[in-house]
C-alpha cells in the first residue's frame, strides 16, 4: 500500500473510532456537557452528541448531497419533510456559556462565525467534507438571507446551524428588545431556510449580555463560547493561525474560526494545514445536535 493510501486509512479508521467512542454506550456522557471551565453548564435531559462524519467508515467515499433546492420566498414555509417547530427550555444554569468540552476525551469542536461568504464557505464545507468533519457554523441574519442556498447547504451536509445574531452588534450596548429582534430574526430565518430551530447562540466577539443571556434562553438556545482562538480575523498569516491552534489545542477544545467577516483566504489555508494534523494526532470531531 502506497504512503498515501495508509495515510488515508489512518484517518478513515480514526474516524470511525472518534464515533464507536461517542456512540459505544448509551450512558456515556456528552461531550456537550461542558466541564472545562466554571461557566460550563451541563447538558439538557435528552441532548444526545450528534458525531463528526456518521457516515464515515474504513474505506467508505465522502457523502456527497443533493443539490440544494432553489430559495423560497422569504415567507415561505420550512422546507424538508420534518420541521422543528417546538423550542426547548434552557434553564438559568444551561444558559450559561459553554468554554470546553469534556477534557476526559480527545473530542474537539470546530466552529465557524460570521457566514455564510460565497467566496469562502464552499471551500470549509469541502475541507470538512474531505476530512469526514461536522462543525458548528455560526451564522449571521443579514449574510444567511442573501445566500439561503449555502444555508441549506451546509444543513444538507450535516453541520450543525447556530445563531449569531442578525447584523453582529455589541449586544452589551443594546436593550432587551433590541437583542431580542437581533436574536429571533435570526433563528427564524434560520428555521424558514432549513427547517431547523437554531438550539445554539454565540455571541460577537464573546460579549453576552444579561440581556442576551435571557433571551436566548427565551428563544430555546445554549451559549456556546470558545477555548481556542487563533486570531484569524485580524488576519495574522497562515502560519499564525496554524501555529496557535495547534499548540493551544487540547481534548476538550472548541475552536473558534471565521469564512465571513471579511478575506478569509488565510484561515482557508490554515484549515488545509492543521485539520490533517489533528486528524493523525488522534483528534476526532463533534457538533452539538441540531
Amino acid at each position: 500500500m502506497s504512503s498515501d493510501r495508509q495515510i488515508t486509512s489512518r484517518r478513515l479508521l480514526l474516524v470511525a473510532a472518534g464515533m464507536s467512542l461517542l456512540g459505544a454506550a448509551a450512558g456515556c456522557r456528552s461531550p456537550w456537557g461542558g466541564g472545562g471551565g466554571p461557566t460550563a453548564a451541563a447538558a439538557p435531559e435528552g441532548f444526545n452528541e450528534s458525531l463528526a462524519g456518521p457516515e464515515a467508515t474504513p474505506g467508505a467515499a465522502p457523502v456527497t448531497p443533493s443539490a440544494a433546492p432553489s430559495a423560497p420566498p422569504a415567507a415561505a414555509a420550512p422546507a424538508g419533510p420534518s420541521v422543528e417547530t417546538v423550542r426547548h427550555t434552557i434553564s438559568t444554569a444551561e444558559s450559561k456559556p459553554v468554554y470546553e468540552l469534556d477534557a476526559e476525551r480527545r473530542v474537539v469542536a470546530l466552529t465557524i462565525d460570521d457566514g455564510p461568504d460565497p467566496r469562502y464557505t464552499p471551500t470549509v464545507l469541502s475541507l470538512l467534507q474531505q476530512h469526514g468533519i461536522r462543525a458548528t457554523f455560526f451564522l449571521i441574519g443579514e449574510n444567511a438571507v442573501q445566500y439561503p442556498e449555502l444555508v441549506r447547504e451546509i444543513a444538507d451536509r450535516g453541520h450543525h446551524i447556530a445563531n449569531h445574531t442578525w447584523t453582529h452588534p455589541d449586544l452589551r450596548n443594546l436593550s432587551e428588545g433590541k437583542v431580542r429582534d437581533e436574536l429571533e430574526r435570526t433563528s427564524d430565518l434560520l428555521h424558514r431556510t432549513t427547517g431547523r430551530l437554531p438550539t445554539w447562540f454565540r455571541a460577537p466577539g464573546g460579549d453576552w449580555s444579561t440581556e442576551s443571556l435571557k433571551v436566548a434562553a427565551d428563544l430555546g438556545m445554549r451559549n456556546m463560547a470558545w477555548s481556542v482562538d487563533p486570531r484569524d480575523w485580524a488576519r495574522p498569516g497562515t502560519s499564525a493561525i496554524t501555529d496557535r491552534i495547534l499548540k493551544d489545542v487540547r481534548p476538550g477544545a472548541i475552536v473558534l474560526n471565521h469564512d465571513g467577516g471579511g478575506d478569509r483566504s488565510q484561515t482557508v489555508a490554515a484549515l488545509k494545514a492543521y485539520l490533517p494534523v489533528l486528524v493523525d494526532s488522534g483528534y476526532y470531531f463533534t457538533a452539538p445536535p441540531n
